[in-house]
């Protein structure tokens, strides 16, 4: 009886036919044995009820697919549900036909653009004469979740050229007729159905509309089309979409912390820095500011001499030749500053390694000189769209904690390890987590196949030698070589690109760097080009938005503020200062005639880590009542067990 409930089972799987079996290798390793033909949900069943309810699409040989995609050769089978990042991708890209459709049935007239999945979310882009509004969205909310609880399936239809035009014509849809137009002949022209709305897309999408049940309207924005200035600037509509409530809920909470963090918000507030019309993209330091920009830069140096680097400065401007040799002029100059001096031409540097190219040239170099590690705290300049800037995350000039190492070959693996222990050291003291991805060769590279293949692995064999885990991420190295970058994780789970180790034989040929090698002949070197905070701008931006503008004490441009109860206080007040100033702590004292609790709250208000209040008592006992911020209690401590406390956690650089 069991044999034949099985073989009941099997028939109903493969259609009741007797296709040719194929292997079907699951993400598991084991293999299933299926019909030719079998789709993806009926794999899903034969494996499991609860994962065939919770199945929204299958990956097969590594491609995305629908779950009534037909499987007809041995194969790679992936199922996905809401639970990996591809399922979320189908199911929010899905939402996004779903925004489209509400659009369509509540303003017809409307154009359709685009609309792809993102991080977090989707968007779609539209072409109407009615402008959107935050009013408008909420009723597209609504229409969204109607059309959602109808459960329309999503209809898969191959159909050729000649027909997509037809059809999009007909409906005045130029937008999607312009892509159809663009689409290279050997592509499979493919539409989606759900409901009464049709779209041109390429898919996957979920099975049905029912999936589809958590779901935010965020905001509008303009958007050329296809990314061209050139084109119509479009309305495009931001949303997100979770697995879970509890997700949406969260991701909202994030957002709104991460607007409290803004470190634009906070720089002004803190009396950071600022940014002015006169100079949009090139950022204004104030000395609280600089503080905190020159703690960093002498932690970088402290940490870098450890490590037997040099320092040396090379010039802003250089001449266009330099630029020429180096391949900048014809991979980079859109984003490069020009001016002419004595009718020559001249370019504000985008980039350090040129001129650490020229400083190597300047002595002859041996084998014994290798390998050498130049630092440079080098300010560059970048031409960015006005619309691209953001705050210091964004800016037309920023610092880069630059170094370039030039080495022997036998050296390379060495260095790119000692490079990894450096960007590790420093991401542990900041207290951030960090995951690396490399990145290979991109289509506007220059040089050749076997440098790229050595320089590739030669990063391969330095991040298995460390046991680290890293993604791929193809094409995306730098156009003289690939490169290894450090993404960290802040208190908010967003990631930001830092640091990185790029692996150069480009440059060295390029400027006939050469060494005398043991055997008496000239060798050409290799070089690392590598960062570790990236940009120091940006690098305050992070820090500034992880720690919310409260600075670990090390890092705070003002580290205690005393506060005298009353002016009879002061002669102790400065009593103190003069102390905590000999241990080089940062202090002030709140000279005026304020009541207490107000000058308590100012300290909380500007993240102050210590506020000190002195009065009669603790003038008569040599104490210091001391309240830490973020907390409410102030405790009693005599003034060297403070000195002492306070220089332990500068000195420990602890995180509270």
């Amino acid at each position: 009886m069991r044999l034949m409930q099985e073989a009941a089972i099997n028939l109903n799987m493969f259609g009741g036919t007797m296709n040719r079996m194929i292997n079907l290798t699951l993400k598991d390793g084991s293999v299933r044995q299926a019909a030719q033909g079998t789709t993806i949900s009926e794999l899903a069943s034969s494996l499991s009820q609860v994962l065939a309810r919770s199945a929204i699409a299958g990956k097969v040989n590594g491609q995305v697919k629908d779950l009534n995609f037909k499987v007809e050769q041995d194969a790679q089978i992936e199922i996905l549900t809401l639970d990996n990042e591809e399922g979320l991708g189908v199911m929010r890209h899905s939402t996004s036909h779903l925004l489209a459709q509400a659009v369509k049935n509540l303003f017809p007239e409307t154009l359709l653009g685009i609309g792809p999945a993102i991080a977090n979310g989707f968007y779609y882009d539209f072409d109407s004469e009615h402008t959107f509004t935050p009013e408008d969205l909420e009723k597209l909310e609504v229409e969204m979740k109607r059309l959602a609880k109808e459960g329309n399936k999503f209809e898969c239809r191959e159909i050729s050229r000649e027909e997509a035009l037809e059809y999009f014509g007909s409906k005045g849809e130029k937008y999607k007729a312009e892509l159809v137009k663009d689409l290279p002949d050997e592509v499979q022209i493919s539409t989606y159905t759900q409901g009464n709305f049709t779209d041109l897309c390429a898919g996957p999408h979920v099975p049905s509309t029912k999936v589809l049940k958590v779901f935010k309207l965020q905001s509008v924005a303009g958007a050329y089309w296809r990314g061209s200035e050139k084109n119509k600037m479009l309305q495009r509509i931001y949303g997100l979409a979770f697995a879970k409530a509890s997700d949406l809920e969260d991701y909202l909470y994030k957002l709104e912390e991460a607007k409290r963090r803004d470190h634009r918000k906070l720089g002004v507030e803190l009396d950071l820095f600022s940014l002015h019309d006169e100079g949009p993209g090139f950022p204004f330091f104030h000395p609280k500011g600089m503080v905190l920009r020159n703690t960093l830069e002498e932690f970088w140096r402290e940490e870098h001499q450890k490590r037997d680097y040099v320092e040396i400065r090379t010039p802003i401007i250089l001449n266009r030749t330099l630029w020429e040799q180096s391949g900048h002029w014809d991979h980079y100059k859109e984003n490069m500053y020009f001016t002419k001096i004595d009718d020559l031409d001249y370019a504000v540097k985008p980039m350090n390694c040129p001129g650490g190219m020229i400083m190597y040239k300047t002595k002859l170099r041996s084998y014994r000189d290798l390998p050498i590690r130049c630092g440079e705290l080098g300010l560059v300049h970048r031409h960015e769209l006005s619309g691209a800037l953001h705050g210091l995350l964004r800016v037309r000039n920023f610092t880069q904690d630059d170094a370039h190492i030039f080495m022997l070959p036998s050296q390379i693996i060495e260095e790119i390890i000692g490079v990894i222990d450096l960007v590790d050291y420093f991401y542990k003291v900041f207290g951030f987590k960090y995951h690396v991805e490399l990145s290979t060769r991109p289509e506007n590279s220059m040089g050749s196949d076997k440098d790229w293949e050595i320089a590739t692995n030669a990063l391969k064999d330095a991040l298995e030698a460390k046991g680290m885990d890293y993604k791929i991420n193809p094409g995306d190295g730098a156009f003289y070589g690939p490169k290894i970058d450090f993404h960290v994780k802040d208190c908010l789970d967003r990631t930001w690109q830092c640091g990185t180790i790029q692996l150069d034989f480009q440059m060295p040929e390029k400027f006939d760097l050469t060494y005398i090698g043991e055997d008496g002949e000239k060798h050409r070197p290799v070089m690392i080009h590598r960062v570790v905070y990236g940009s120091i701008e940006r690098f305050i931006a992070l820090l500034t938005e992880h720690y919310a503008g409260a600075f670990p004490v090390w890092l705070a441009p003002v580290q205690v503020r005393i506060l005298p109860i009353s002016d009879k206080h002061l002669e102790f007040a400065e009593k103190v200062k003069s102390i905590l100033k000999e241990d080089k702590v940062r202090v002030e004292i709140d000279q005026r005639r304020e009541k207490i609790n107000y000058k308590i709250r100012e300290v909380q208000t500007e993240k102050i880590p210590f506020a000190l209040i002195v009065g009669d008592k603790e003038a008569e006992d040599k104490t210091v009542s001391v309240r830490r911020y973020g907390q409410q209690n102030t405790i009693t401590m005599s003034l060297d067990g403070f000195a002492s406390l306070i220089k332990e956690e500068i000195k420990s650089k602890k995180i509270i």
